[in-house]
């Protein structure tokens, strides 16, 4: 070869390098003419902005001691509703499908980390050619493999923002199932507590019913002796079916109650009223009151609802920014290695050995509008969470201020029916005396009892909704979640229990009258 095509063969080459050098750069110039201004999400609001309220506008509870929620259930010291809080949690649809849910954002996690490796993949392929009728050929037979590399350089950060969206999600995926376990062990213990509720009314009730039966047995003689009305037994009548009405709808009610507990906790009907029965009915689970330290702000961080609209706001920030990203090239390292084995029939094999490496780049120049639409529905998205968020943080204010209140509300009728239950077994006693002195007729009497199994009524369900507001408050402040946690913390025996709530004071609740009428 002349020095004069060695030179021209080196210019070529040095050319060709310096051509594909300049479609480069060329390309990441027209890119930077092409791209539009990328679209500024709206910044997520602060603290300040979303709770204008520095300080809890509701009344806080003020007889409670510093207690961790973590472990506020082991204060009602009932080992049935235990029992029912770790069955709900081991057989819940609901945890299940959360469950999942963590499992679907892990793997969609996984997918686009793979990104951030290179790919390989290995070809292998044989044919063989008769050729045709028109035109005969010598049987050829070809085979070979082929090993094919690439490896996308993330220059403008395409896979890390999709990175970020996913480790968001799955961020989100696992504070909402601590969202769910709050909320499942809430309506489970407020299901309990309610059926323990209307079992000592039914109980009540029934002390009303056997003393209207007794008023009637009484009422009938005396009208068939002549010393009351027949419009006097009409009366007391009607008021024991009154009262027998009231039983039964009290009877469904805990029937309907019960079928909840079976429903969230996946026992059988029978397994859970034998395990209802054994705990004596008069015993009204009642919790520790516990003190609320924290201002409104504090909700951000101990709901993890409110992580998880964070989570979701983040991930949709992160894929604005991945949209926007697509708008600039991809820069790939590619290659390939392969090796053909070509013969005809009675001909020596023919061998080749091809090879290549070198970059590649993508240049998105027009797609039509594609990638701008992209970036506006991100963009939306972006929007559509930041509404949510911003709703949730106010709906959660509400629900924390809404709980506060009725904690309040119940507690001042609890102390209103505790003094009229006190009052009114006052008044039982000394009608009682007065009874067994032959100072008062057996009607009267009666009717003094059937008042205060009213008035213990009263108390009895002032306790109840009280038990319940304690219920939904602890719900409401995060059931002692916080940004840190990842599991909730073993229970110790060693935990300091405050006080619980005070006990009933009506005798009613303790040891209701027989239903023949014989005075305890």
């Amino acid at each position: 070869m002349s020095m004069y095509r060695k030179n021209a063969l080196r210019h070529r080459r040095g050319g060709g390098m310096a051509s594909g050098v300049l479609g480069i750069w060329t390309a990441l110039w027209l890119t930077a003419c092409a791209t539009p201004m990328a679209l500024s999400p709206t910044p997520p609001p602060t603290a300040t902005e979303m709770l204008p309220n520095a300080r809890w506008q509701a009344a806080l509870p003020h007889d409670g001691q510093p207690l961790a929620l973590l472990q506020w259930w082991q204060t009602f010291h009932d080992p049935l509703l235990d029992t029912l809080l770790a069955r709900a949690g081991q057989d819940s649809p609901t945890l299940a499908e959360a469950v999942a849910r963590i499992a679907e954002a892990r793997s969609q996690q996984a997918t686009v980390e793979a990104g951030f490796w290179p790919l390989l993949g290995l070809e292998a392929h044989g044919t063989r050619n008769n050729g045709s009728a028109d035109f005969p050929m010598k049987a050829q037979t070809t085979t070979g493999t082929a090993l094919d590399a690439r490896w996308e350089l993330d220059l403008f950060g395409q896979t890390q923002h999709q990175d970020m969206a996913a480790t968001a999600a799955l961020a989100g995926s696992t504070q909402l199932w601590h969202a769910a376990r709050i909320s499942l062990a809430a309506e489970v213990a407020s299901r309990y507590v309610r059926y323990r509720t209307c079992q000592q009314t039914l109980s009540l009730l029934e002390v009303e019913q056997a003393s209207y039966d007794l008023a009637t047995q009484i009422t009938s003689q005396a009208t068939r002796e002549g010393w009351l009305a027949v419009v006097d037994l009409q009366q007391v009548q009607m008021l024991a079916a009154q009262a027998g009405s009231l039983q039964a709808q009290q009877q469904a009610a805990c029937a309907a109650v019960r079928k909840s507990l079976v429903t969230l906790t996946g026992l059988a009907e029978e397994d859970l009223q034998k395990r209802l029965d054994a705990v004596p009915a008069a015993e009204l689970p009642r919790p520790a009151a516990f003190q609320v330290v924290t201002l409104p702000v504090a909700l951000l961080s101990q709901r993890p609802d409110l992580a998880a609209a964070e989570s979701a706001l983040a991930a949709a920030r992160a894929g604005v920014a991945g949209v926007v990203a697509d708008h600039y090239p991809r820069l790939s390292l590619v290659g390939s290695l392969r090796r053909d084995r070509s013969r005809a029939d009675e001909s020596p094999a023919l061998i080749s050995s091809p090879w290549f490496f070198g970059p590649s780049l993508t240049l998105p120049l027009f797609q039509g509008g594609a990638l701008n639409a992209r970036q506006a529905a991100a963009q939306a998205r972006y929007e559509q969470m930041l509404a949510r968020y911003r709703q949730a943080v106010r709906l959660a204010v509400e629900e924390a201020e809404t709980a506060l209140l009725q904690l309040e509300s119940t507690r001042q009728r609890r102390v209103r029916a505790q003094t009229a239950a006190q009052a009114q077994a006052a008044i039982r006693q000394a009608a009682e005396q007065q009874w067994q002195a032959g100072g008062l007729s057996r009607l009267a009497l009666e009717e003094v009892r059937r008042h205060a199994a009213l008035t213990a009524r009263q108390e009895l369900l002032a306790q109840g909704d009280e038990v319940l507001a304690w219920i939904a408050l602890y719900k409401a402040l995060g059931g002692g979640w916080t940004t840190e946690t990842t599991k909730a913390a073993p229970p110790s025996a060693a935990t300091p229990v405050p006080a619980p709530l005070p006990p009933p004071s009506s005798p009613m609740l303790a040891s209701p009258p027989d239903s023949t009428g014989t005075l305890p």
